[in-house]
């Protein structure tokens, strides 16, 4: 599953649901306050063992929370499965910069050029502080941690230029830690490649 449209289908399924949640708890909440009001009902009513509704508001928040987790289990599941044919780019952070390796050893600094069409594995790591890799346009947020290797990977599916940030604080010059994917045409991505 293309991880864009996995996080995003798991975003819209847990707000969909918090929203009916939300308006069915209002709703009963209001209707019981007229309905059981202590004009009608001056003597409140225990119940107790009821079955029914032990079953019902046992059973059903569980099956709730169990779609939720699937949903996103399925999620994260296209986030870590990896295409074979990926185009492979090492990511390291430092104060305050984001430093791309490509696979012929071409080093970028805030600029990260990918073909479009292609999907793209990004080797994730620090070389000092914690960092937190991070391009909204495609869903990716990852720590970037010294001494541990990680990743993350996304489809190059539309043509552009798009933010990349650092979103975990790494000091005086965290807010400056900003870079650019930059989303071309294949036989333009070569020939970037091969430039000085």
């Amino acid at each position: 599953m293309d991880p864009v449209r996995g996080v995003d289908l798991a975003f819209w399924y847990i707000l969909g649901i918090s929203i009916i949640m939300l308006i069915g708890i209002t709703v009963v909440m209001i209707a019981f306050v007229i309905i059981y009001r202590r004009s009608r009902h001056p003597v409140p009513v225990d119940i107790r063992d009821n079955l029914n509704l032990e079953v019902v508001w046992t059973v059903l928040p569980t099956l709730i929370a169990l779609t939720m987790f699937w949903v996103g289990w399925q999620s994260y599941l296209g986030l870590r499965q990896v295409p074979d044919d990926a185009l492979e780019i090492d990511v390291a952070g430092q104060m305050f910069s984001w430093i791309f390796v490509y696979p012929n050893d071409k080093e970028t600094e805030n600029l990260l050029v990918v073909p479009q069409g292609r999907a793209v594995k990004l080797n994730i790591s620090s070389w000092d502080v914690l960092h937190s890799f991070y391009i909204p346009s495609y869903r990716i947020k990852v720590d970037a941690v010294r001494g541990m290797d990680t990743y993350a990977w996304f489809f190059a599916d539309k043509a552009g230029e798009y933010d990349i940030l650092c979103t975990e604080y790494c000091g005086l010059g965290h807010a400056e830690m900003l870079a650019k994917l930059r989303i071309v045409p294949e036989a333009e991505y070569l020939s970037w490649l091969e430039e000085e």
